[in-house]
């Protein structure tokens, strides 16, 4: 178990978690056990339940112990709330699935107190989705805001396949559930740091001034992943870097990074200039796409002390697939704020580290009153969000070396969450679970929020469809190919590879 964080959290209403998927790998591995972390946390409603659909051949114990299973070093309070457990074994095509789904629901509301509310998980595969929820509504388990009790439903990513692919699925979704009832999840959202840009920028009078083109040459996004494919060779090659990890992930990371600040923080204001920010995001002429994109795929390289495949020899990868594993692009922000600021994302399988980090270096200073060679330690000051691992906060600056001589280089003042407030953060699905049941939208994307990242997605696709940037090759556990660092290098700009 997480340790946890010794503030209370709030109490949400009596309601049932109804998760499709129950069975699969995300039940197993992210929601019961962030379930049972709010449950040590006394985070749960006090009248509550979770029922589990999927097509594996379980009962209610089955269920149950499945629930355990997950989380071995649970406390007490997980095996006492798992003692609650219900499991439906059903075809997601089939309406018997769903009247029986109905008469659970509510022998439970009489049971337990729920008072009808209820959240269902799609925690199953994206073409599921549409199924599902055309299902819940025809069963009448999809009731609107302002009939009684509450209706809620989580939809986990990939938010559709490309631009058209997510209206479609806006569109569906909204024809059996109002927007306030949708929350579309990112788990990169939950996590401490990433909300914590909201805190940096907008709590500190010292950072927001500074915080656009006047002072910061460029900004960075790196997601990178020691990983391979996995268990994952199928989907991944059909999805490939850029709908993996592009989309969501790092979009939410620019938005957050980059907006301009909201009139509250709360779920509209920030969602409203993060969909303005995203809006602003300027792709330029078809032609220069390839002159400010980079994509590649792994070779056999180490990782570590051990020796791994490339891509082309992972399980379940076409022989001459052309999928990228890595992918970097040069975006710019046209507003006010950061015109003529390059930013640089990349993401990638097979690196040197598993690491997420967002790197704002700022410009020289207008006259460098030291000697060339009392300066040549010296780099430009930068601030470091680590997002992941080891979550905290770096601000590098110049000081001069001990001794007579009048030396500079660059040194570290460093933030980390662990020892500033003596806890690890909690899991990104514990904050977003709990958030999804008390209703708070703050950390989950809005319709036109998805459809927007996709805008920007969508031309590197094409492009990548056309063989345009051609496909470049890097060794597993290296930072990425060379046409990456020449992508900054035209700019006299440099990536900040992460320190260990």
């Amino acid at each position: 178990m997480t340790s946890q964080a010794r503030y209370a959290l709030a109490k949400p209403d009596p309601q049932v978690l109804v998760i499709f998927g129950a069975s699969g790998d995300l039940t197993t591995r992210k929601l019961l056990p962030a379930l049972a972390s709010l449950a040590a946390r006394d985070a749960l409603p006090e009248h509550f339940s979770v029922v589990g659909v999927a097509l594996s051949e379980l009962d209610d114990n089955g269920f149950r112990d499945l629930g355990r299973a997950a989380v071995p070093d649970a406390p007490p309070s997980w095996a006492t709330l798992t003692d609650s457990f219900r499991y439906i074994c059903g075809h997601y095509e089939d309406a018997t699935t769903f009247a029986t789904l109905k008469k659970v629901l509510e022998d439970i509301d009489r049971t337990c107190s729920t008072q009808g509310n209820r959240l269902y998980y799609l925690a199953t595969i994206p073409s599921l989705f549409p199924i599902l929820t055309q299902a819940l509504k025809q069963a009448g388990l999809s009731n609107p805001p302002g009939s009684g009790p509450f209706t809620r439903i989580v939809v986990e990513k990939p938010f559709g396949s490309d631009l058209d692919s997510a209206i479609d699925l806006n569109v569906m979704l909204h024809e059996c559930f109002d927007e306030h009832q949708i929350f579309r999840i990112d788990h990169y959202l939950g996590k401490e740091t990433v909300q914590n840009l909201l805190a940096l920028r907008f709590a500190n009078a010292i950072f927001e001034p500074i915080w656009n083109r006047r002072y910061i040459s460029n900004a960075q996004i790196t997601v990178a992943e020691q990983l391979g494919v996995e268990h994952r060779g199928a989907y991944y090659d059909k999805a490939g870097a850029v709908r993996d990890m592009v989309q969501n992930h790092l979009a939410q990371v620019v938005a957050l990074t980059l907006m301009e600040p909201p009139a509250a923080i709360d779920p509209l204001g920030v969602r409203d200039e993060k969909v303005k920010l995203l809006r602003a995001v300027e792709l330029g002429p078809p032609h220069e796409l390839s002159q400010r994109t980079v994509r590649a795929q792994y070779d056999a390289g180490v990782i570590g002390t051990a020796a791994v495949p490339g891509y082309l020899e992972e399980e379940g990868i076409a022989p001459a697939s052309e999928t990228e594993t890595f992918a970097a692009a040069q975006l710019h922000v046209d507003n006010w704020r950061w015109a003529g600021v390059p930013v640089y994302i990349r993401t990638g399988k097979r690196l040197a580290q598993t690491v997420t980090e967002v790197v704002l270096e700022f410009r020289e200073v207008p006259h460098m009153a030291f000697k060339a060679h009392q300066a040549r330690r010296l780099e430009p000051n930068h601030l470091v969000m680590r997002i992941q691992p080891h979550e905290g906060i770096n601000l590098a600056f110049g000081a001069k070396e001990p001794g007579e001589s009048f030396n500079l280089r660059s040194v570290d003042m460093h933030f980390s969450y662990a020892d500033t407030f003596g806890v690890a953060p909690a899991d990104a699905y514990e904050r977003l679970i709990h958030d999804a049941l008390l209703g708070d939208h703050m950390l989950f994307l809005r319709a036109d929020e998805a459809e927007q990242a996709w805008r920007i997605i969508d031309p590197y696709l094409d492009a990548f469809a056309q063989g345009d940037p051609p496909l470049s090759t890097y060794p597993a556990g290296s930072w990425g190919p060379h046409e990456a660092d020449i992508l900054l290098a035209r700019n006299g700009h440099e990536w900040h590879n992460p320190a260990p």
